[in-house]
Order: C-alpha cells, then structure tokens, then sequence
C-alpha cells in the first residue's frame, strides 16, 4: 500500500503513460488463456481438476509483490493472502479462515509471511498523519514499532528505520500466526508444518530470508504454548 501523499505524486508521474481500459483488460485476458492452450492444451482442464498447495502465502496487497511471480510458481501451487503490511491480526477471521483452511483442509506445509521493503502501510504507521479508516488497520503496525522502539528510534534515517519495521512486522507476524491454536493443534498431529518470515526488496526482486522459521513452540513465550485438550487431562489426573 503507498500512503496518500505517496500515491499522489506517482500518479502525476505517471499520468503520460497509457492506461489500462477496461477492454483492454478482457483482452488480456483472451490472449492469456490463448498463449496457455496453445503451450498445453489440457492447462484449465488440468487447473479446474482441484487444488494441492504447499504453500500460503500471507502477503501485503501492493500490487508489486505478486506471489506467483516473486516464487516463479504456477497457479495451484501457492494459497494466498493478502492485506494491507501482511497483517496476521488474531482477532481478524478473514485471515484465521484462510489459515484454518490451508493449514487443515489443503495441509500446507509452508506458511511464508512476506513483507516487502517500500511497504506504504508500514511508512504510514510510523507517522502521525490520519488517513482514514485504515488507522485502525495501522495500528497493529504500530504496536509492533512500540515493541521495538528502543532499537528503532536509534535508527536516524527515516528510509532505514522504515526497513527495519518492514523485517520486524513480518518477524512479529510469524510469531502472531504460531500462538494460534491453528498453528499448535497442527503442530501437535505434524512435523511438516513450518512458519517462516520474507522481506522482499522490490529493487532487486530477491527475498531476504528472515531466518527465524518455526516449526513447534519452542521460541513461545510460556504462557503462548497452549496444551491440548488430553494434555490437560493429563494433568487433572
């Protein structure tokens, strides 16, 4: 997402370049399904047979980080999220539907958090300014600057400051989709579950691998590794 002010001046640079129609856009996609069947015939009857992910992909909506594109992968083989900063808001049930689903029902095997550098949601929540609704949205950005704030304000560049909250949100997104009961039930009943944290730089197009993926509980607070229903049992006896 870019800020106001952000998407203000790109658009009156851009505002001598053509411009996608509406026509335009059916077109492509005419032309899409045709380069597809003349490659492989059987492509949308193959696609329309079902799914089988090992991937869910929770991503930010910027246009400029497609995750198909950023992993090279075919359509098919990456569930994906998105919203605005790769939000992983444990009250949000659009996000923990989706999590449930693939994790549950696809059984994924790779949930990636991928933030990316240049991230206008994470620019806006290090500002004062109002933008709207979206506040409320940048809000869980901001309590993730207030978590960090000791390292972050000794950051004197603005642009290296922002890079530094675009890696901690996704770090802190990772480890908001471990304390599910989503994430730790599966973990229970698996061992092929991983969480992982990307940053993508939108320069290069490479992703920086975060380093902090996880597969149990072991790196949760005490009181965020919950027990199951036996375990408790367990315990009464």
């Amino acid at each position: 997402m870019e800020t106001l002010t952000q998407q203000h001046k790109e658009n009156k640079n851009k505002s001598s370049q053509p411009k996608h129609t509406y026509e335009q856009l059916l077109k492509g996609n005419s032309d899409w399904v045709k380069n597809q069947t003349d490659k492989d015939p059987q492509y949308f009857e193959k696609l329309a047979a079902g799914q089988s992910p090992e991937i869910l992909w929770i991503g930010c909506s910027d246009s400029r980080v497609p995750a198909n594109e950023v992993t090279n992968t075919k359509p098919g083989e990456v569930f994906v999220h998105r919203n605005i900063a790769n939000v992983c808001n444990h009250s949000d049930m659009n996000m923990l539907s989706v999590l449930d689903y693939a994790v549950n029902v696809l059984k994924v095997k790779h949930v990636i958090v991928a933030g990316h550098y240049g991230c206008g949601g994470v620019a806006a929540a290090m500002g004062n300014k109002q933008h709207g609704i979206i506040d409320n949205w940048l809000r869980h950005i901001k309590d993730v600057y207030r978590l960090h704030a000791h390292e972050l304000d000794l950051i004197s560049d603005n642009a290296l400051r922002a890079d530094r909250l675009v890696e901690l949100n996704a770090m802190e997104q990772v480890f908001n989709l471990c304390k599910t009961t989503i994430i730790q039930n599966a973990w229970k009943e698996r061992d092929d579950l991983e969480v992982h944290g990307w940053v993508i730089n939108i320069r290069t197009g490479l992703v920086k691998d975060l380093n902090i993926s996880c597969s149990n509980t072991d790196n949760l607070g005490k009181i965020f590794a919950l027990e199951t229903i036996a375990e408790k049992a367990a315990t009464q006896v």
